[in-house]
């Protein structure tokens, strides 16, 4: 019996010494020989593999296909205790020389990265020979410490911001320069802020930003604050979008948040908003490039940024030409080129002045390729985005003061409509200019004479059929709730017809509430659909071609009036120009356009104060009209009493 059991005991003992240990399932992972075959040829690396425990956070070997650097450190992936994800703390401290350490951090979909990389959800957790506990993280980047470059032996090894700001130049970070803004923290005496410990977020300008010579002299201590945020480490993959961050320039007179942001290219930017600005800080956004991002130190991260925060010091024109190499407005700033430039120098020649600059995905599309050679559309286009006015965000919600705001542009007699909803961070701009709608994905980039809004299409170059355009804008919703339940709507996608469209405006069909208020609220139910219907193809011209207002005025100039042919019927206005505003005058009344030639793909669209409405067409109530569900009934009784006649 004792000799069973011995037996027993010997046969547990080597099945647990036959199970593989975390070195085992690195060498037999296909995926990630790369990290193993450097693991394997570090002695130190090999050693805490054998004897302690660790967590080991290994890349695969498609991150290591795309890390660029020569070296990679594997001391920096290991970590001398072990941690499962739920258990690992903010900071842990590499086994690399100096103890760098890793930052972690939680994003809110529940990611977590070890500093720039993403932990892929799997865990492999094991004991050694030595019964030692041991943890596995695959990540999806390789681990990039900050090392001192050859021959600097002196300098140290796990170096704290103001280290690294110090001795920038003994670095390895590509041979960038940081010493015009070293200059200026240590004039302002602000060396505190570098050393402090913690965990924080520096953004660092590099002195290609400081090219204008008066540049430098405007980086005091607030705007110094304003590069930092405190308490908090924030690498490029783990940032949230557009989520501002207070910075240390927050205080009761001057608010300022820090954000980043991604462009589609891959691009990382970051950005300062003033909220609350003082007679030295003017209030608005300002946008630098990350040149350089995730640069670890020992009390947080660093990036590198092309120009510095918080100063606005260049034009509108200056901003664009800036960014006329690969900035998010280069598509912009090309196409104005293109076009002769001469677009720029009436820009520069306004003393205030509000752009609508479309983003460079923006002008991807192929309806724009077809207008981008004719120069002379091209032109009224780019002035469609030009504003004679300073117009930042809380001057538009001003202005739109419960209704859509209404503002001229350099394009004569063309206006941008803009609508605002929600607050703050919530917030939800849109402009609309010759038939397109645009939202504006970043506001309120400052410049001295104005203001820039980026916005994600171009402007007057449709993209959307009449019912698209009638489905996404907020103006319109009555008319196209009415056409939808009267399937008068499904006509309105058809290419092959153009279609001159007089929509009312919501606040037109508000004001027939006033006029006919009983017939106003069944003009709106489904029961009345064929009034619905029929008021609303009085408001259709279908033709083989568009009319704009120009056309419209000209005719009737020239015939007294105009007769447009409409589903059922025609349609006989005259349009006149009143003050550079357009008047239809139908059946003896006037009604003003209030946006005339909103192109769409298929026809254009005039949106008209009040609808083209008689009283006649709405007295539905009593015995003009019975709802379908009436006549139902008194057919079903007729029926009835007809049966009950014969039975008897």
């Amino acid at each position: 019996m004792l000799n069973a059991a011995a037996l027993l005991l010997a046969l547990l003992c080597a099945a647990n010494a036959a199970e593989p240990d975390l070195a085992d399932k690195l060498r037999n992972d296909s995926e990630l020989s790369q990290f193993y075959s450097l693991l394997e040829s570090d002695p130190i690396a090999n050693s805490t593999l054998s004897l302690r425990s660790c967590t080991i956070f290994v890349p695969t070997n498609e991150a290591f296909q795309r890390y660029k650097s020569k070296t990679a450190h594997v001391l920096y992936h290991i970590t001398t205790e072990a941690y499962n994800q739920k258990s690992l703390p903010n900071t842990v401290s590499s086994d690399m020389a100096g103890n760098p350490p890793l930052y972690i951090t939680r994003n809110t979909n529940g990611d977590i990265f070890v500093n720039n990389a993403r932990i892929i959800p799997s865990l492999s957790e094991e004991r050694n020979s030595n019964g030692k506990r041991q943890i596995m993280h695959i990540i999806d980047e390789v681990l990039e410490p900050l090392t001192v470059k050859a021959g600097h032996s002196d300098t140290p090894k796990n170096p704290s911001a103001y280290n690294f700001l110090k001795n920038a130049e003994e670095f390895n970070v590509d041979n960038i320069g940081v010493r015009t803004y070293r200059n200026q923290v240590s004039l302002e005496k602000k060396e505190s802020m570098f050393e402090a410990a913690g965990q924080h977020t520096f953004l660092v300008p590099v002195d290609e930003g400081f090219k204008l010579s008066a540049r430098s002299s405007l980086v005091d201590a607030k705007v110094i604050d304003g590069h930092v945020i405190p308490n908090t480490v924030i690498f490029t993959a783990a940032a949230q979008h557009d989520d501002p961050k207070t910075s240390a320039a927050y205080e009761d007179l001057l608010k300022v948040t820090v954000s980043f942001f991604k462009q589609k290219n891959g691009k990382m930017y970051v950005k300062s908003n003033t909220i609350v600005g003082d007679a030295k800080h003017r209030n608005g956004v300002v946008l630098a490039e990350i040149v350089k991002a995730n640069i670890p130190v020992s009390n947080g991260v660093i990036h590198l940024i092309h120009r510095p925060l918080m100063i606005i010091d260049t034009t509108v024109t200056q901003f664009l030409q800036e960014n006329a190499d690969n900035g998010p407005l280069r598509k912009f700033y090309e196409v104005i080129m293109d076009n002769g430039g001469a677009v720029l120098d009436d820009i520069n020649n306004l003393s205030e002045v509000t752009i609508l600059a479309p983003s460079n995905e923006a002008w991807n599309s192929s309806n724009i390729n077809n207008v981008l050679r004719d120069r002379n559309k091209m032109r009224q286009i780019l002035n469609m985005h030009i504003i004679k006015d300073r117009l930042n965000v809380d001057k538009i919600r001003q202005k739109n003061a419960n209704l859509i705001a209404q503002v001229p542009t350099v394009n004569n007699n063309t206006f941008l409509y803009f609508n605002v909803r929600g607050e703050g961070s919530d917030t939800l701009i849109t402009v609309e200019g010759g038939g397109v709608n645009a939202t504006v994905i970043q506001a309120d980039v400052a410049q001295t004479n104005g203001f820039v809004h980026i916005i994600d299409h171009v402007l007057g170059v449709p993209y959307t059929t009449v019912l698209g355009k009638l489905e996404s804008d907020p103006m319109m919703s009555d008319t196209y709730k009415m056409g939808k339940f009267s399937h008068f709507n499904d006509q309105l996608n058809n290419t092959q017809r153009r279609f001159t469209y007089f929509v009312p405006r919501d606040k037109g069909w508000q004001k027939t509430e006033l006029d006919y208020p009983s017939a106003h609220k069944k003009l709106f139910m489904q029961d009345f659909a064929y009034h619905s219907k029929s008021i609303l193809e009085r408001h259709l011209a279908i033709s083989d071609k568009e009319y704009t207002m120009k056309d419209l005025v000209k005719l009737s100039h020239e015939s007294g009036s105009v007769v447009l042919p409409t589903f059922r019927d025609s349609l006989s206005i005259r349009v006149e120009e009143e003050a550079g505003r357009y008047v239809i005058i139908w059946n003896y009344k006037k009604i003003n356009v209030y946006r005339p030639d909103v192109e769409c793909t298929n026809g254009i669209i005039h949106v008209i104060d009040y609808p083209l409405l008689e009283e006649k067409d709405v007295v539905v109530a009593g015995g003009s009209y019975l709802p379908e569900s009436s006549i139902c009934i008194i057919l079903a009784n007729l029926i009835m009493i007809t049966v009950a006649k014969f039975l008897n």
